[in-house]
């Protein structure tokens, strides 16, 4: 575990905020499978950043001169620095602008990691047309190539706890307009992929931790603070950032028509609960709890993932300890709560 409250500590929290983009054998095997440069479509968001880095750092390492190219408004300067750092290849574009969808690099592989979730409530059609319309317009643009989209794993519908979590087999029932427009996002690209003939990764990821945000950040303030942690939605799955990066761009090797579809999570159906008290002891609090648990949660089983690509790197131990550590030690915060006690869809 990270020791707290010394010099050491902060080494660790170096070490923790690398782990979200360095990349392991498993990937490089992963990517040596295709050629050519990659694209990063929404590359400035909560994961974009890291993703980039670990595509670049992956390229590094393989042979032959292969670019990664991140393309985001890049409305957070500071994003857009650590990637030029990193040696990623950054473009400031409105994929809304179709003059600057076309003026974008030419590459065989892409990311799309594109969308809206947070203020969808108060303004639907917004998110429909970054989330169901703007994919059509990219799918165009880069017809042919091979392309990892980001889903969410909220088009399935709230499944029984004790059902092991919903797999690809299980049909999309989508809860609420945000993921409704996801599902939207799905069928627009498998129209285009079928259309083209070009290869689709459908990624359905949720939940994604790397500290600064996620699950485990939320209960673990929340139990800090001596605030409820509400157990409504009892259950959840989460995942590293850094293995659901590996996972996303791993997929490009298996992107196909009709597409990969590939829940993307942690192999545990976390009990919410057990969290709060496993983060409490490492904090030294006694969690609050306000609510119940119900019968059901927005729960998947990404077997088919870990059937591909081995295990997640980093263990769910390793979370609830690097995430107090964090927390502790003033690691920077995003202060974008999950949400993910929401059961209406109402985001």
């Amino acid at each position: 575990m990270t020791v707290i409250g010394n010099e050491e500590a902060w080494m660790s929290l170096a070490e923790i905020a690398r782990r979200v983009y360095e990349p392991d054998d498993r990937l490089l095997d992963q990517l040596a499978k295709t050629e050519g440069d990659l694209v990063v479509l929404g590359a400035a968001g909560k994961m974009g950043v890291s993703l980039a880095r670990m595509a670049a750092a992956a390229f590094e390492r393989l042979p032959g001169e292969r670019r990664v190219y991140a393309v985001s408004r890049f409305s957070d300067q500071d994003a857009r620095a650590e990637l030029d750092r990193a040696g990623v290849r950054t473009v400031a574009a409105d994929l809304t602008d179709e003059s600057a969808l076309a003026a974008l690099p030419d590459a065989p592989n892409v990311v799309y990691m594109v969308g809206r979730k947070f203020g969808t409530s108060t303004d639907t059609a917004t998110t429909w047309a970054l989330n169901a319309y703007l994919p059509g317009r990219v799918a165009q643009r880069y017809a042919g190539a091979r392309i990892s989209a980001f889903s969410s794993g909220n088009v399935y519908p709230l499944v029984p706890v004790t059902a092991g979590g919903a797999d690809e087999n299980v049909p999309a029932d989508p809860v609420g307009e945000y993921a409704q427009s996801c599902l939207g996002r799905e069928r627009v690209l498998t129209y285009h992929a079928q259309a083209t003939g070009s290869p689709l990764a459908i990624v359905r990821l949720n939940y994604a931790i790397d500290c600064r945000y996620g699950v485990l950040t939320d209960i673990a303030r929340a139990v800090q603070a001596g605030e409820p942690v509400d157990l409504g939605n009892g259950m959840v799955n989460v995942v590293w950032q850094g293995d659901a990066n590996r996972y996303a761009l791993s997929a490009l090797a298996y992107a196909d028509t009709p597409p990969l579809v590939l829940n993307v999570t942690g192999p545990e159906a976390s009990s919410v609960r057990w969290l709060a008290h496993e983060l409490g002891r490492r904090l030294g609090r006694e969690p609050v709890f306000v609510g119940s648990e119900a019968e059901t949660a927005l729960l998947s089983n990404a077997a088919r993932c870990f059937g591909l690509f081995g295990y997640p790197g980093v263990s769910l131990a390793e979370m609830l300890d690097w995430t107090v550590a964090w927390l502790t030690e003033g690691g920077q915060l995003l202060d974008k709560p999950t949400h993910f006690t929401e059961r209406k869809g109402n985001f």
